[in-house]
């Protein structure tokens, strides 16, 4: 579908998209070469029903992390910093990683700590401090396990090395090069536009941000499609930024991305390579995809609802997107394997066999991920590929079993995250 198609596609069909899936509002921007293409729907808030534009900015979530990333590219490109210095080189004391380790999420501490260290350029400091103390789930570079601590971590290089705050250094180096003129670090400054607010149960938030203090990982940043668009077309212009995506790690087939580089999940696709990066705050998502052999990119945001469905409509009229995960029948569950209590800062989860043999999983939120509206979920997993499994219950994507606790079961639950088996789990600094 050329460009010229794509924007009478979206202008006649994004609302439409919107209404069906309980989106409240979408922004979305699209871009072919030099030409970018732009479309709205719906509302940036149902209690005030302030029309959603080509203008509004929203919360891109995670989709931060690559700006992060490419802030402490820079670092490297001026000689600041090394991609393979242990990290207590730039933040004394830090427990044991190297900056590509944390950059590539392999760096194997425990990576979900929301702890709120206030409000002052300050926090990031204070945050960073926490995290010897956290739990290590396994040896540094070992595998890959998401971790948004540890872009705070890389937030707070940029921050020492530069000698500013992160804030001004993502607007000093990212947004006033870029001429990303609708892009807000902070709700300060998101309330100089037209802000979207984000919504769970139809109903908008009670708080339109996470903390300042995690910041760099995505709990603050918001902008337009547009401005995203801006940032992802400046990496396939600057040859310097190919090396974020340079593979670094192959991923668990949980139905992500092939491969994670230095910020970008890598998809190794029939039609070509493409990368991107998701993200989602406190009843916000966004989602970006770039294609780099057809020169073309894309940004859907959204602000509530049903957005999986809409996102993906939307992306595959744009660029290739991975295949729907399908079980297999001839793939039985290997449930003395997988069986047992995998647990995390943020979740607890039962895997268990029935009598007719048939395998469980149930899952119940903790602390932070019930504050951010994640729901406890039973669902029958099915087999799908080797030790990935896939949940019958619509709107989970497929899990792996990891490694092995010694007895023949699996030590880890993957969802893009490793959870340790809850009676296996390693402890300080990787042993």
């Amino acid at each position: 579908m050329g460009i010229d198609e794509v924007e009478g596609w979206l202008r006649e069909r994004l609302p439409g998209l919107a209404h069906e899936h309980g989106v409240p509002g979408a922004a979305v921007a699209v871009a072919a070469g030099d030409r970018v293409v732009e479309a709205a729907a719906g509302v940036l808030s149902t209690a005030t029903g302030v029309e959603a534009t080509v203008d509004s900015v929203f919360q891109i979530g995670s989709i931060t992390k690559v700006l992060t990333a490419t802030l402490v590219m820079g670092l490297v490109a001026e000689g600041l910093v090394e991609l393979d210095a242990p990290v207590d080189r730039y933040l004394p004391g830090f427990r044991e990683a190297t900056v590509r380790q944390l950059l590539s999420h392999t760096a194997g501490f425990e990576g979900d700590l929301f702890t709120d260290t206030g409000k002052g350029d300050d926090c990031l400091e204070k945050y960073v401090d926490l995290l010897p103390g956290v739990p290590q789930i396994f040896p540094p570079g070992e595998m890959f396990s998401y971790n948004n601590a540890g872009y705070c971590a890389l937030g707070r290089i940029v921050e020492v090395v530069r000698g500013e705050p992160f804030d001004r250094c993502m607007r000093d180096h990212l947004f006033t090069p870029l001429g990303m003129t609708h892009a807000a670090s902070d709700p300060y400054e998101a309330i100089l536009h037209r802000a979207a607010v984000g919504h769970l149960g139809g109903r908008p938030v009670p708080v339109w941000a996470m903390t300042r203090s995690e910041a760099p990982a995505g709990s603050m940043l918001a902008m337009t499609p547009r401005d995203l668009l801006a940032f992802a077309r400046a990496h396939l212009a600057d040859e310097g930024l190919r090396a974020m995506r340079e593979p670094q790690v192959v991923l668990p087939d949980i139905g992500w991305g092939t491969a994670w580089g230095l910020g970008w999940e890598l998809y190794d696709l029939p039609g070509g390579p493409v990368f991107g990066h998701n993200g989602n705050t406190v009843g916000q998502s966004a989602v970006l995809r770039v294609d780099p052999g057809r020169d073309v990119s894309v940004a859907v945001f959204t602000n509530g609802g049903d957005r999986k469905p809409l996102m993906r409509e939307i992306l595959g009229r744009v660029v290739e997107t991975p295949a729907e995960p399908v079980p297999d029948p001839a793939a039985l569950p290997d449930a003395g394997r997988c069986a047992g209590v995998y647990r995390s800062s943020t979740s607890e989860t039962t895997v268990s066999e029935d009598g007719r043999g048939r395998v469980w999983l149930e899952h119940v939120p903790l602390g932070p991920a019930v504050q951010a509206g994640d729901e406890p979920y039973r669902t029958e997993l099915l087999g799908w590929r080797g030790d990935s499994l896939l949940p019958a219950e619509p709107g989970h994507g497929p899990v792996a079993f990891l490694g092995d606790d010694g007895q023949g079961r699996a030590r880890y639950l993957h969802t893009g995250r490793a959870d340790p088996r809850a009676d296996v789990r390693a402890s300080g600094r990787g042993e």
